[in-house]
């Protein structure tokens, strides 16, 4: 029998992959703030260039590689039950580089449509210049994946679940698909569901992705991303970084490290806030559509009850009445602060034909599935009951 799923907890949050023991005996990591390192002497500096320095944090120069970055590195792979990960400035950093390194010209890349578009604008837009092939599958649809790949296929990529629809792709099933292929990797955008609610390797997925920018950090207050994975993959995306200069910072680091501690309580709340909301909206007379992938009411029900330990922090919904009264229910959700990002400490609301496809036509919104009164709503950590009450106000107003 497959042995049990397990998704990191708040013990996990707080100690995977912390070091027995710190400079000074110090209970937290401290900040690096280096640009370079220091040889005691050339013998040491060949030892170092054999790989034969004792010493895994030391580094030749600050581009490829930080003490404080380490152990960031460090915990995300032990709360994945990855081998090893690797850091970057950013999350589209962290996949636009994953990509790069795992492609060449003419290779072919499989990715379903709700992908983050800034991903779908890489893979269909830039990609290209370099000779690299994709297709594009609908949500979640297996048989679509099964018969897009070709003799050529080197990549296949999606989120898990997808914002802002929230599909959820049978990812024990996709990898099976794969592997009978051959020479494939999967490359999983888990941001949505953090390894709080899914840990995508042990579904048999290669690499995982997240924007460390929304539920690691949980502030708002820092951009970062990382790739978790089997070491001969992630040393690929490392040495890709290495040349495109994608590092994190030292302090960037430190802020994804202290907001790694709280990690599992922040998603248990807005696990539980956003079923919440999600059941209110599918009651209210005004709510046309519910996304979220935790409703019996989803298309993706069943493999997310089966897959995911929660939902998640974001739902998605459409109102009634068009744009305009879209952009009512947003200006009225005063809890809610109109911005862009999700998984941070306050619950945040927009319009994603407003705050994302702002130059798309109706025509264009339409060929992509964003409709005018969708609305994305992120919930924080406030009480539940406080962002309830605050949508339907919002609604009713």
């Amino acid at each position: 029998m497959p042995a049990p799923r397990t998704y990191a907890n708040s013990t996990d949050s707080v100690h995977a992959g912390a070091p027995a023991a710190r400079p000074g005996h110090s209970l937290t990591h401290g900040i690096v703030q280096t640009a370079t390192y220091t040889f005691e002497n050339t013998e040491t500096l060949e030892r170092y260039m054999r790989g034969e320095d004792p010493d895994a944090d030391r580094e030749e120069y600050g581009r490829y590689g930080n003490p404080t970055v380490h152990e960031l590195e460090r915990r995300l792979a032990e709360l994945e039950h990855a081998e090893t990960s690797v850091s970057f400035a950013s999350g589209m950093a962290a996949m636009t580089t994953a990509i790069l390194a795992l492609v060449k010209a003419g290779d072919h890349v499989v990715l379903f449509r709700d992908c983050y578009r800034r991903t779908r604008q890489f893979v269909t837009q830039l990609l290209p210049r370099f000779g690299v092939e994709h297709s594009v599958v609908p949500p979640g649809d297996l048989d679509a994946l099964s018969a897009a790949l070709k003799d050529n296929t080197r990549l296949v990529l999606t989120e898990a679940p997808t914002n802002p629809f929230q599909y959820c792709a049978d990812l024990e099933q996709l990898s099976r698909v794969v592997r009978a292929r051959g020479r494939i990797r999967t490359l999983i955008d888990s941001t949505l569901a953090t390894p709080c609610n899914l840990r995508p390797i042990e579904l048999g997925i290669d690499l995982v992705m997240h924007s460390a920018t929304k539920y690691l950090s949980g502030h708002n207050d820092v951009l970062g991303g990382l790739v978790a994975g089997p070491g001969h993959l992630v040393s690929l995306v490392r040495d890709a970084r290495n040349v495109l200069g994608g590092i994190q910072d030292p302090h960037a680091a430190f802020l994804i490290l202290r907001g790694l501690k709280t990690l599992s309580l922040r998603v248990e709340r807005q696990n539980q806030t956003a079923l919440a909301v999600a059941r209110a909206l599918e009651k209210h007379p005004r709510v046309t559509r519910v996304y979220y992938a935790l409703l019996e009411s989803h298309p993706s029900y069943a493999i997310a009850r089966q897959q995911l330990r929660g939902g998640g922090g974001m739902v998605s919904f459409i109102v009634s009445g068009g744009r305009g009264a879209a952009s009512k229910v947003v200006d009225h959700c005063r809890i809610a602060k109109i911005a862009a990002s999700f998984g941070g400490a306050e619950t945040l609301i927009d319009q994603p034909a407003i705050m994302s496809y702002s130059e798309l036509s109706e025509e264009e919104l339409r060929r992509i599935d964003i409709d005018p009164a969708l609305i994305r709503l992120s919930v924080g950590i406030e009480e539940t009951d406080d962002v309830v009450r605050s949508v339907m106000a919002a609604l009713d107003a």
